[in-house]
Protein backbone atom coordinates (compact mmCIF):
# COMPACT_ATOMS: atom_id res chain seq x y z
CA UNK A 1 0.00 0.00 0.00
CA UNK A 2 1.36 3.88 -0.80
CA UNK A 3 1.51 6.02 2.03
CA UNK A 4 -1.96 7.70 0.86
CA UNK A 5 -3.17 4.41 1.42
CA UNK A 6 -2.29 4.62 4.70
CA UNK A 7 -3.29 7.72 5.42
CA UNK A 8 -6.84 6.86 4.17
CA UNK A 9 -6.57 3.90 6.74
CA UNK A 10 -5.95 6.44 9.49
CA UNK A 11 -8.64 8.43 8.66
CA UNK A 12 -11.18 5.83 8.44
CA UNK A 13 -10.22 4.21 11.88
CA UNK A 14 -10.23 7.84 13.59
CA UNK A 15 -13.74 8.50 12.57
CA UNK A 16 -15.38 4.95 12.94
CA UNK A 17 -13.65 4.63 16.58
CA UNK A 18 -14.42 8.33 17.20
CA UNK A 19 -17.85 7.77 16.73
CA UNK A 20 -17.47 4.51 18.41
CA UNK A 21 -16.32 6.00 21.94
CA UNK A 22 -19.19 8.52 21.56
CA UNK A 23 -21.86 6.32 20.89
CA UNK A 24 -20.51 2.96 22.81
CA UNK A 25 -19.84 1.13 20.07
CA UNK A 26 -20.29 0.24 16.13
CA UNK A 27 -16.94 1.54 15.38
CA UNK A 28 -16.57 -1.66 12.78
CA UNK A 29 -19.22 0.08 10.61
CA UNK A 30 -16.91 1.85 8.75
CA UNK A 31 -13.98 0.45 9.91
CA UNK A 32 -14.69 -3.64 8.86
CA UNK A 33 -16.31 -2.90 5.74
CA UNK A 34 -13.51 -0.37 4.42
CA UNK A 35 -11.04 -3.79 5.46
CA UNK A 36 -13.22 -5.77 2.96
CA UNK A 37 -13.46 -3.32 0.30
CA UNK A 38 -9.78 -2.60 0.16
CA UNK A 39 -9.80 -6.79 -0.91
CA UNK A 40 -9.15 -8.42 2.48
CA UNK A 41 -11.69 -11.53 2.99
CA UNK A 42 -14.22 -11.35 5.87
CA UNK A 43 -12.04 -13.61 8.14
CA UNK A 44 -8.73 -11.76 7.29
CA UNK A 45 -10.66 -8.47 7.99
CA UNK A 46 -12.73 -9.26 11.12
CA UNK A 47 -9.34 -10.40 12.76
CA UNK A 48 -7.19 -7.27 11.85
CA UNK A 49 -10.43 -5.24 12.68
CA UNK A 50 -10.16 -6.61 16.06
CA UNK A 51 -7.01 -5.97 17.04
CA UNK A 52 -7.29 -2.40 15.57
CA UNK A 53 -10.17 -2.45 18.34
CA UNK A 54 -7.63 -2.56 21.02
CA UNK A 55 -6.70 0.82 20.39
CA UNK A 56 -9.53 1.82 20.78
CA UNK A 57 -10.25 0.90 24.49
CA UNK A 58 -6.77 1.86 25.11
CA UNK A 59 -7.59 5.25 23.68
CA UNK A 60 -10.95 5.94 25.62
CA UNK A 61 -9.66 3.85 28.89
CA UNK A 62 -6.98 6.68 29.02
CA UNK A 63 -9.96 9.22 28.93
CA UNK A 64 -12.19 7.85 30.91
CA UNK A 65 -10.39 6.38 34.09
CA UNK A 66 -9.30 9.54 34.93
CA UNK A 67 -12.76 10.85 35.42
CA UNK A 68 -15.17 8.00 35.66
CA UNK A 69 -15.95 6.12 38.79
CA UNK A 70 -16.53 2.00 38.43
CA UNK A 71 -17.38 -0.09 40.46
CA UNK A 72 -15.66 -3.16 41.23
CA UNK A 73 -18.27 -5.26 41.13
CA UNK A 74 -19.81 -4.48 37.76
CA UNK A 75 -16.33 -4.34 36.32
CA UNK A 76 -15.82 -8.28 37.51
CA UNK A 77 -19.17 -9.15 36.63
CA UNK A 78 -19.11 -7.60 32.48
CA UNK A 79 -15.70 -9.64 32.76
CA UNK A 80 -16.62 -12.41 33.47
CA UNK A 81 -19.79 -13.35 31.76
CA UNK A 82 -18.41 -11.70 28.62
CA UNK A 83 -15.01 -13.21 28.57
CA UNK A 84 -16.49 -16.83 28.14
CA UNK A 85 -18.96 -15.77 25.45
CA UNK A 86 -16.25 -14.04 23.34
CA UNK A 87 -13.90 -17.13 23.38
CA UNK A 88 -16.87 -19.41 22.63
CA UNK A 89 -17.33 -16.67 20.06
CA UNK A 90 -14.70 -16.34 18.04
CA UNK A 91 -13.97 -20.18 17.90
CA UNK A 92 -17.49 -20.32 16.25
CA UNK A 93 -16.62 -17.78 13.34
CA UNK A 94 -14.27 -19.83 12.25
CA UNK A 95 -16.64 -22.66 11.73
CA UNK A 96 -20.10 -20.89 10.77
CA UNK A 97 -20.56 -18.93 7.73
CA UNK A 98 -21.56 -14.89 9.24
CA UNK A 99 -23.55 -13.80 6.69
CA UNK A 100 -27.33 -15.15 8.92
CA UNK A 101 -25.91 -14.35 12.27
CA UNK A 102 -24.85 -10.62 10.32
CA UNK A 103 -28.61 -9.92 8.93
CA UNK A 104 -30.04 -10.79 12.12
CA UNK A 105 -27.59 -8.98 13.87
CA UNK A 106 -28.54 -6.16 12.16
CA UNK A 107 -31.87 -6.04 12.64
CA UNK A 108 -31.42 -6.37 16.14
CA UNK A 109 -29.36 -3.38 16.49
CA UNK A 110 -31.86 -1.12 14.44
CA UNK A 111 -34.26 -2.27 17.27
CA UNK A 112 -31.57 -1.40 19.92
CA UNK A 113 -31.83 2.66 18.15
CA UNK A 114 -35.58 2.54 17.49
CA UNK A 115 -36.11 1.23 21.21
CA UNK A 116 -33.42 4.15 22.67
CA UNK A 117 -35.48 6.84 20.11
CA UNK A 118 -39.32 5.93 21.68
CA UNK A 119 -37.88 6.35 25.29
CA UNK A 120 -36.70 9.89 25.78
CA UNK A 121 -35.52 9.95 29.56
CA UNK A 122 -33.67 6.64 29.01
CA UNK A 123 -30.53 6.81 30.30
CA UNK A 124 -30.29 10.52 30.95
CA UNK A 125 -30.01 9.91 34.48
CA UNK A 126 -28.52 7.16 37.07
CA UNK A 127 -31.66 4.58 37.98
CA UNK A 128 -31.80 2.74 41.11
CA UNK A 129 -32.98 -0.79 40.04
CA UNK A 130 -34.27 -4.06 42.56
CA UNK A 131 -31.69 -6.42 42.45
CA UNK A 132 -32.09 -9.91 43.43
CA UNK A 133 -30.57 -13.50 42.35
CA UNK A 134 -32.93 -13.80 38.96
CA UNK A 135 -32.35 -10.24 38.47
CA UNK A 136 -28.69 -11.04 38.61
CA UNK A 137 -28.45 -13.90 36.58
CA UNK A 138 -30.47 -12.73 34.00
CA UNK A 139 -28.27 -9.82 33.46
CA UNK A 140 -25.63 -12.27 33.69
CA UNK A 141 -27.00 -14.52 30.72
CA UNK A 142 -27.26 -11.29 28.49
CA UNK A 143 -23.46 -9.85 28.82
CA UNK A 144 -22.42 -13.69 28.40
CA UNK A 145 -24.68 -13.84 24.97
CA UNK A 146 -23.26 -10.71 23.91
CA UNK A 147 -19.80 -11.18 24.22
CA UNK A 148 -20.85 -14.65 21.84
CA UNK A 149 -21.69 -11.88 19.53
CA UNK A 150 -19.28 -9.95 20.11
CA UNK A 151 -16.71 -13.08 20.00
CA UNK A 152 -18.11 -14.17 16.22
CA UNK A 153 -19.63 -11.72 14.25
CA UNK A 154 -18.88 -7.87 13.35
CA UNK A 155 -19.95 -5.03 15.08
CA UNK A 156 -22.93 -3.46 16.94
CA UNK A 157 -22.10 -5.71 20.10
CA UNK A 158 -20.56 -2.85 21.91
CA UNK A 159 -23.79 -1.04 21.46
CA UNK A 160 -25.82 -3.58 23.31
CA UNK A 161 -23.54 -3.59 25.91
CA UNK A 162 -24.40 -0.02 26.55
CA UNK A 163 -28.13 -0.01 26.39
CA UNK A 164 -27.61 -3.66 28.28
CA UNK A 165 -26.23 -1.30 30.96
CA UNK A 166 -28.71 1.30 30.62
CA UNK A 167 -31.82 -1.18 30.23
CA UNK A 168 -31.17 -3.51 32.82
CA UNK A 169 -28.68 -2.37 35.37
CA UNK A 170 -30.13 1.56 35.31
CA UNK A 171 -26.79 3.54 34.17
CA UNK A 172 -26.85 7.20 32.75
CA UNK A 173 -25.39 6.76 29.25
CA UNK A 174 -22.51 8.50 30.26
CA UNK A 175 -21.70 5.81 32.28
CA UNK A 176 -22.63 2.62 30.37
CA UNK A 177 -20.26 4.15 27.41
CA UNK A 178 -17.25 4.45 29.75
CA UNK A 179 -17.64 0.65 31.23
CA UNK A 180 -18.33 -0.54 27.47
CA UNK A 181 -15.23 1.27 26.22
CA UNK A 182 -12.93 0.16 28.93
CA UNK A 183 -14.06 -3.36 29.28
CA UNK A 184 -15.18 -4.41 26.41
CA UNK A 185 -13.56 -2.45 23.44
CA UNK A 186 -10.00 -3.04 25.88
CA UNK A 187 -10.52 -6.67 27.40
CA UNK A 188 -13.37 -8.23 25.57
CA UNK A 189 -11.45 -7.25 22.17
CA UNK A 190 -8.59 -7.58 23.37
CA UNK A 191 -9.59 -11.74 23.90
CA UNK A 192 -11.22 -12.00 20.46
CA UNK A 193 -8.14 -10.64 18.87
CA UNK A 194 -6.01 -13.07 20.42
CA UNK A 195 -7.83 -15.88 19.56
CA UNK A 196 -8.47 -14.71 15.89
CA UNK A 197 -5.14 -13.55 16.10
CA UNK A 198 -3.76 -16.90 16.99
CA UNK A 199 -5.91 -19.24 15.10
CA UNK A 200 -7.07 -17.01 12.10
CA UNK A 201 -4.97 -14.88 9.48
CA UNK A 202 -4.15 -10.76 9.95
CA UNK A 203 -2.88 -8.28 7.62
CA UNK A 204 0.21 -7.15 9.90
CA UNK A 205 1.23 -4.10 7.66
CA UNK A 206 -2.08 -2.59 7.51
CA UNK A 207 -2.23 -2.81 11.53
CA UNK A 208 0.00 0.09 12.26
CA UNK A 209 -2.22 2.75 10.89
CA UNK A 210 -5.27 1.48 12.29
CA UNK A 211 -3.94 1.48 15.49
CA UNK A 212 -3.18 5.17 15.39
CA UNK A 213 -6.57 6.05 13.94
CA UNK A 214 -8.42 3.78 16.61
CA UNK A 215 -6.21 5.02 19.53
CA UNK A 216 -7.13 8.98 18.27
CA UNK A 217 -10.56 8.05 17.76
CA UNK A 218 -11.11 6.94 21.40
CA UNK A 219 -9.42 9.49 23.08
CA UNK A 220 -11.50 12.36 20.87
CA UNK A 221 -14.46 10.56 21.47
CA UNK A 222 -14.34 9.63 24.72
CA UNK A 223 -13.45 13.68 25.48
CA UNK A 224 -16.53 14.78 23.57
CA UNK A 225 -18.79 12.16 25.46
CA UNK A 226 -17.33 13.60 28.78
CA UNK A 227 -17.91 17.19 28.03
CA UNK A 228 -21.39 17.23 26.63
CA UNK A 229 -23.02 14.59 28.72
CA UNK A 230 -25.83 11.82 28.04
CA UNK A 231 -28.10 13.85 25.99
CA UNK A 232 -25.72 13.97 22.78
CA UNK A 233 -24.56 10.27 23.78
CA UNK A 234 -27.70 8.95 23.82
CA UNK A 235 -28.58 10.54 20.01
CA UNK A 236 -25.25 9.70 18.65
CA UNK A 237 -25.84 6.29 20.18
CA UNK A 238 -29.57 6.03 18.18
CA UNK A 239 -27.69 7.38 14.68
CA UNK A 240 -24.78 4.36 14.83
CA UNK A 241 -27.04 1.99 15.82
CA UNK A 242 -29.52 2.53 13.20
CA UNK A 243 -26.49 3.03 10.64
CA UNK A 244 -24.46 0.11 11.79
CA UNK A 245 -27.80 -2.17 11.70
CA UNK A 246 -28.28 -1.09 8.07
CA UNK A 247 -24.33 -1.61 6.94
CA UNK A 248 -24.61 -5.59 8.52
CA UNK A 249 -27.94 -6.09 6.45
CA UNK A 250 -26.32 -4.51 3.04
CA UNK A 251 -24.49 -7.55 1.37
CA UNK A 252 -20.66 -7.15 1.24
CA UNK A 253 -18.31 -8.50 -1.56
Amino acid sequence: MSLLDHLGLVLIALVANGLSALAGGGAGLLQLPALIFLGLPFPVALATHKIASVALGIGASLRHLRQSTFETRRLVLILATGLPGVVLGALLVLEIPPRAGEIALGALTIGLGWYSWRRPQLGQQVVVVAGGTAHALNGALGLFLIGVLNGSLTSGTGLMVTLWLVRWYGLSYTQAVAYTLVLVGLFWNGTGALVLGTLGEVRWDWLPALLIGSFAGGYLGSSLALRYGNRLVKRVFEVVTVLTGLALLLPWP
